[in-house]
């Protein structure tokens, strides 16, 4: 609580990219079932989760609740509808790019969206809908990130999936 309160950004950045490090384990391990791990691949994901995720996240809450001032339900639903339909999909778009860049493979980023932007999102309006709901309504804005976290693990591994499934060039 402490760390959250005096090093908010640094905080969140940590947490994500620990998140974000046991997500592509995961999936390594259990999705992907490889039988040697791609520490690269690994470390660029995490790197992701620090240096992007997790201080994106905290201004774009911090904007959003600046932003939509209603209180309620009815403030909840307004955030809810900015954060899944404004800010995901572009922000899903970016996680893509530049995962696919660090890689090393940035001739596949045009097909790696075609591929997987449109299914991504709606993988994450299925998962993050209900939950951000919930979240804007009930969790109080410092607290968001954190609470995002928990489900960000399950996220993480089905985004890291997706971006690393192989391209199919046409």
């Amino acid at each position: 609580m402490m760390a959250l309160d005096k090093y908010p950004v640094t905080t969140k950045a940590i947490t994500s990219a620990f998140l974000t490090l046991i997500g592509d384990l995961i999936c390594q391990l259990l999705i992907d079932q490889v039988s040697k791990l791609d520490f690269r691949r690994t470390f660029v994901f995490t790197l992701l989760g620090f240096v992007l995720v997790g201080p994106t996240l905290h201004f774009w809450y911090l904007y959003l609740s600046r932003l939509v001032t209603l209180p309620g339900a009815s403030g909840a639903f307004l955030r809810l509808l900015l954060d899944q339909f404004v800010f995901s999909p572009i922000f899903i778009g970016v996680v893509l790019t530049l995962l696919v860049t660090l890689e090393g493979r940035p001739s596949h980023i045009k097909p790696k969206l075609q591929q997987e932007w449109f299914s991504s999102v709606v993988a994450n309006w299925q998962l993050w809908i209900p939950f951000q709901f919930l979240n804007f309504r009930f969790v109080p804005q410092k607290f968001q990130v954190l609470a995002a976290n928990f489900v960000a693990l399950g996220w993480n591994v089905i985004l890291s999936f997706k971006a690393h499934k192989e391209v199919v060039l046409k």
